[in-house]
């Protein structure tokens, strides 16, 4: 879930194990033939798309996408849904999948939550981008659930002490996870009961009293936070761009592809924003 573009290479993967880390949170771990070739392991905010066909419809043997697109209507398209990879075990060849599950409501979490041993399905990928730097003065990381896999997998790359704070929001203290880190990391979970998504989030970032240098900063979430967490880091704490990996990865309201068609205008928006901003205070 980055802004890094994945291979249109087709993988197929087996479900091996299914475990419900929280009420909301459910791991599924994929093998089988089908991974022989995959990799991932150079980014840690690495993520796949996982192909779902609609109900009734079925593809031909052996999954070919660029052939379902060819030959069959839009509408029995499958419909793709954004993963960040938890975890690649080259040696077993598994890959590891969290999802958020929320009931019946959508196409992913449902499908976990009905997963077995044998199920198959097919996904693009990886994509990526982000991966904490060994060099940067401290790290920062930001998110909800649908982040809380890759900043998971950031902070285990962190080098032996380096120093890292790290914002989490979710529901509530059930929802909270074990997290490892060789770094000097202090965790924050954010609960958030009944308050509107990423708002105390938001609130705990303007909190921290930032340590002394540039951070390396992994902000991803519900696109409203993040643009107002954007603003902040942008503007009031003069962290560059360069520093900072940033984006929306759903938005309240819309569905995937909803989001989807409208996230390049969104980004432009805040951009044009930031060109107000920055001519103002020159």
């Amino acid at each position: 879930m980055a802004e890094g573009k994945p291979t249109r290479k087709t993988t197929r993967g087996e479900v091996r194990r299914v475990e419900r880390l929280t009420p909301h949170m459910i791991r599924v771990v994929l093998g089988g033939d089908g991974l022989a070739g995959f990799c991932a392991g150079e980014f840690t905010d690495h993520y796949v798309k996982l192909l779902f066909p609609p109900p009734g419809v079925t593809y031909p043997a052996p999954f070919d996408l660029e052939a379902i697109k060819r030959d069959m209507p839009r509408d029995q398209w499958p419909a793709t849904r954004t993963y960040t990879v938890r975890a690649w075990d080259p040696e077993a060849a598994e890959l590891t999948l969290d999802f958020v599950y929320h009931g019946d409501h959508g196409l992913a979490g449902p499908w976990a939550a009905r997963a077995r041993p044998g199920d198959e399905i097919h996904f693009l990928g990886p994509g990526g981008a982000y991966a904490p730097d060994p060099q940067a003065d401290w790290h920062l990381l930001v998110g909800d659930e649908s982040a809380l896999p890759a900043i998971a997998a950031s902070l285990e790359r962190l080098p032996s002490g380096a120093q890292a704070h790290v914002f989490l929001e979710v529901a509530g203290p059930r929802e909270e996870q074990p997290l490892d880190s060789p770094g000097d990391a202090k965790i924050v979970w954010v609960h958030r009961g009944e308050a509107p998504v990423g708002e105390s989030l938001v609130a705990a970032v303007r909190e921290l009293d930032f340590p002394t240098g540039t951070p390396h900063a992994f902000v991803h979430g519900e696109a409203g936070s993040v643009k107002a967490l954007r603003r902040h880091l942008r503007t009031e704490r003069g962290v560059p761009l360069s520093q900072l990996s940033i984006s929306g990865y759903w938005r309240l309201g819309r569905d995937d592809e909803a989001w989807r068609a409208s996230k390049k205008e969104w980004n432009r928006q805040i951009e044009e924003e930031e060109e107000e901003t920055a001519a103002l205070s020159s």
